[in-house]
């Protein structure tokens, strides 16, 4: 178990001495570790049944970069838009764009993608290799 928060960086995965994650966790939300939110309810209890598990928040779709931040993980990612759906947080019931997102650092709009787990899913299936 890790002391503090997930490692959500390739600096803090090397710290632990981790070569390779069980898991990573992408999500479209700003990374919160509070029991409110389900990212940290999902990546803790995997954590509490021994596996390793890394954290994506926001990754920047438009490179390859944070995607292939930690390499594959040993097991699966796991891909969620976040604790509100991409397409909900970006628009208002009347197809308005929304001026910011609750669950993004600062509210600042436009950290996620429209459909944000179709995009993040084909980022990651788009690298044969990611460990690179």
């Amino acid at each position: 178990m890790y002391k503090g928060f997930l490692p959500t960086t390739k600096k803090e995965m090397d710290e632990l001495g981790i070569e390779q994650f069980d898991f990573i966790y992408i999500t479209g939300d700003a990374y919160v570790d509070h029991p409110s939110f389900g990212a940290a309810i999902v990546t803790r209890l995997i954590e509490a049944m021994g596996y390793t598990v890394g954290v994506i928040s926001q990754p920047d779709w438009h490179t390859d970069r944070d995607f292939k931040r930690f390499g594959a993980p040993k097991y699966a990612f796991l891909v969620t838009a976040g604790n509100i759906d991409s397409m909900v947080a970006h628009y208002t019931a009347a197809k308005r764009k929304r001026s910011d997102d609750a669950y993004t650092a600062g509210g600042q709009a436009g950290k996620r993608p429209d459909r944000a787990v179709i995009v993040y899913c084909q980022k990651i299936r788009g690298h044969s290799d990611r460990r690179t």
